[in-house]
């Protein structure tokens, strides 16, 4: 049973270190679903009693990429070799929001290539890119060939929760091929729905509003564009409540 838990800033790796984390992914600006961290906290995410996934994605937006932008995230996922970090976090569509097979396949050489060189390998996580695709289960089939090793996802729905029969149908279609993580909205008051379907490792942000005091003084940052409305912060509770839920889970099916 594993427990990632995306994170943006330093006070959110503390919060996930210490509220049981298994696993980080490392990013930065969640609120746009994740963009690549600065080198500084990635820096900070070096030497982390648990194993650093980064996100490697260049801008908000779509995951149609520019040949300019591909060598951007092969820089990056070249930054995360460098630094140590355990895997890298990738993904890329074609025009039809098909998966890009060809940069995909560029990109995990590349991976392949500096795990190789560092003398530990890369793991690779396909982000949800993979949502968009048309056709799901055709999908998993190119990321297993494309030599990922699981793959961030809801089941093709905004939400987790609303995704479940086609997680479902991915994790048996998968048959230990390649890992499904589900992802988007799951907390400790739904984390069973992906248990019981056999999902064995769950990605969460644990978000929470911001304090009183800080909230006053967001909306004070808010007025002159220095920060987002509705910003959340990772709940360290929020970690521990999910952490045991998956630590009773796997108690009772012991």
């Amino acid at each position: 049973m594993i427990l990632e838990i995306c994170v943006d800033d330093i006070a959110g790796i503390d919060s996930a270190v210490s509220g049981g984390a298994d696993r980080l992914e490392l990013c930065a600006a969640l609120a746009l679903g994740g963009l690549t961290p600065a080198p500084s906290l990635i820096a900070a995410a070096q030497g982390l009693p648990i194993p650093v996934h980064m996100l490697v994605r260049a801008r908000e937006g779509g995951f149609r990429h520019t040949a300019r932008e591909a060598g951007l995230l092969a820089q990056d996922i070249t930054a995360a070799a460098d630094a140590g970090l355990a895997g890298v976090v990738i993904g890329a569509s074609a025009t039809d929001h098909e998966l890009d097979v060809p940069l995909l396949a560029r990109l995990v050489a590349h991976a392949s290539t500096v795990g190789a060189a560092r003398g530990s390998p890369l793991s690779l996580t396909l982000h949800r890119a993979f949502d968009l695709c048309p056709d799901l289960p055709a999908a998993l089939e190119d990321a297993i060939a494309l030599g990922f090793d699981r793959i961030l996802t809801s089941g093709g729905q905004p939400k987790a929760i609303d995704g479940v029969a086609m997680l479902t149908t991915l994790h048996r279609a998968a048959a230990g091929r390649i890992v499904i993580l589900p992802g988007s909205g799951i907390d400790a008051g739904n984390a069973m729905r992906f248990l019981d379907a056999g999902l064995r490792e769950i990605h969460a942000s644990c978000g929470a509003p911001l304090l009183p005091n800080d909230a006053d003084d967001d909306a004070r940052e808010r007025r002159f564009g220095f920060s987002a409305p509705g910003r959340r912060t990772t709940s360290r509770q929020s970690v521990r409540d999910l952490k045991l839920v998956l630590e009773t889970f796997e108690r009772q099916a012991a």
